[in-house]
């Protein structure tokens, strides 16, 4: 027969699991007490390792490894009722931005103080919603916040792939821009600059691509719309020009070498110009590849 301390022990770890369960195997010293579980079993289970310590008062439960979302668990926890993910890390939440922040940035109506991995917004009045298992500041939100942070070429992009995924609308988006408020003003320009098919870019090179045409006033092409069976990076259907863009990566072996003088013999042989530029030409040589694509557009 089990002593009656281990039977409670038990008991206390099978609500613990339940209450961690949700939050991908973490739980706030709130939680614990709630459970029933003692200060001094607090202590124990830490020193046995049955918990850790991964911010102060907030604990894995049963094993300290676990996927982001524990991470960003362990963040909202620490930061208490009422918290949400915020700027970047809210934007990569919301599949915005393919770039992981590596350190999570929360927002919250308490007095908490950040941490070397946690970046605390301390805000009282702030609406949040649930979006994959996390509490997140709303779509609109998370695009002012990550504009009081980003470049301005970064925040058009986050805001193409919010209107792209139909994720906001572009007159609400607009009425959270008031003056004052951090990233507003960026917020404003990216919204009059606004180009949807920057979504559409599958690389910061076809996106260093799109913004250098704009610059030197060529009209916008069309972005990886698929041309006799290929898909293109950037087509210019009333002249029949197509744009193909070379990342050091992607074209370097030979078998990729062939495979793309194949593709420009046959978009040829359709009546389509093409022009090839590898990205030490667009980032290094802008003002040659504006030249010769005036060229192509205008011949």
């Amino acid at each position: 027969m089990c002593p009656k301390s281990d039977i409670s022990d038990y008991s206390h770890k099978v609500r613990v699991a339940a209450v961690a369960e949700p939050t991908w195997g973490r739980a706030s010293w709130a939680q614990l007490r709630r459970c029933g579980v003692s200060s001094s079993t607090i202590s124990s289970w830490t020193a046995d390792g049955y918990l850790y310590e991964e911010l102060p008062r907030v604990y894995s439960v049963g094993h300290r490894a676990g996927p982001i979302e524990s991470d960003l668990a362990t963040a909202l926890l620490y930061a208490g009722p009422g918290a949400m993910l915020s700027h970047t890390t809210a934007a990569w939440w919301w599949q915005l931005t393919r770039h992981q922040p590596q350190v999570i940035e929360v927002s919250t109506p308490r007095q908490c103080g950040s941490q070397s991995t946690v970046t605390v917004h301390g805000r009282r009045h702030l609406a949040r919603v649930w979006h994959n298992g996390l509490t997140v500041t709303t779509v609109p939100q998370t695009l002012l916040d990550y504009a009081s942070q980003a470049a301005f070429e970064d925040v058009r992009y986050v805001l193409a792939e919010a209107d792209y995924h139909r994720l906001i609308d572009l007159k609400e988006v607009e009425g959270i821009t008031g003056r004052g408020k951090p990233g507003a003003r960026k917020l404003r320009r990216a919204l009059a600059a606004h180009w949807p098919d920057l979504a559409r870019t599958d690389s910061p090179l076809e996106r260093a691509f799109l913004f250098l045409i704009e610059a030197g006033g060529i009209p916008r092409p069309q972005v990886n719309e698929r041309v006799c069976g290929f898909k293109i990076d950037c087509f210019w259907p009333e002249q029949r020009v197509a744009v193909e863009l070379d990342g050091g990566k992607g074209h370097n072996t030979a078998r990729q070498v062939r495979r793309d003088h194949g593709r420009d013999l046959t978009l040829r042989a359709n009546g389509i110009a093409v022009r090839r530029y590898a990205d030490t030409q667009v980032y290094g040589q802008g003002d040659a590849v504006l030249a010769d694509l005036r060229a192509a557009l205008s011949g």
